[in-house]
């Protein structure tokens, strides 16, 4: 194996799982899923079948990833976010066929207990507040909280929010990457 799981987690086959990935105590890892190289997978998450982690992904404890999800490079899910993939769930209907499909795009971190409902993507470097509920796609760069979320502002790639000047330039404080704010959204500028 060319990555680490501890003792305690199960590893269904098949399932393709990338060089230097951690899967920590009590998670269960279910047949059919890739996940990349140099993953964390937290204590006690569930990653279903099907679903697809990029590299370097970080997992933390209590998240439950359904079919459907699939998540890319560098995202961080936070402790105890949920995914659903079902928009009407009964427990008597199976609905197995009707799994909708939840794309987190590279970069993106969503912070504790929040809930991100089925059918929508999740921009770049986007940012979700812990305890927000998504229900609608979310821009690359937004800073979404809230229940049900709102847009309160904009994030650099370094997770640090960003202030436009009036020409629409924002500068992130840690990087000196800049940004350019037009049209509703952010394109970082290439320097």
């Amino acid at each position: 194996m060319d990555y680490f799981a501890h003792e305690t987690a199960v590893v269904d086959e098949p399932c393709e799982i990338g060089k230097g990935t951690r899967i920590w105590h009590f998670s269960h890892i279910m047949k059919n899923c890739k996940i990349g190289r140099n993953c964390n997978i937290g204590q006690n998450v569930v990653i279903s079948p099907d679903v697809v982690l990029g590299n370097k992904v970080k997992v933390q404890n209590n998240v439950s990833i359904y079919t459907g999800v699939v998540c890319e490079d560098e995202v961080f899910l936070g402790p105890s976010m949920v995914f659903t993939n079902i928009a009407n769930p009964r427990s008597a209907i199976i609905r197995k066929n009707l799994y909708e499909r939840t794309r987190v795009k590279k970069g993106a971190s969503i912070g504790a207990n929040a809930t991100i409902v089925c059918g929508h993507d999740i921009g770049e470097y986007a940012f979700i507040g812990a305890g927000a509920v998504v229900t609608k796609d979310v821009k690359p760069y937004a800073l979404i909280v809230g229940n049900p979320s709102r847009q309160i502002g904009w994030m650099s790639e370094y997770g640090h929010r960003l202030n436009f000047d009036e020409t629409g330039i924002a500068v992130c404080p840690e990087s000196g990457e800049k940004y350019e704010l037009h049209d509703e959204s952010v394109t970082k500028i290439n320097q």
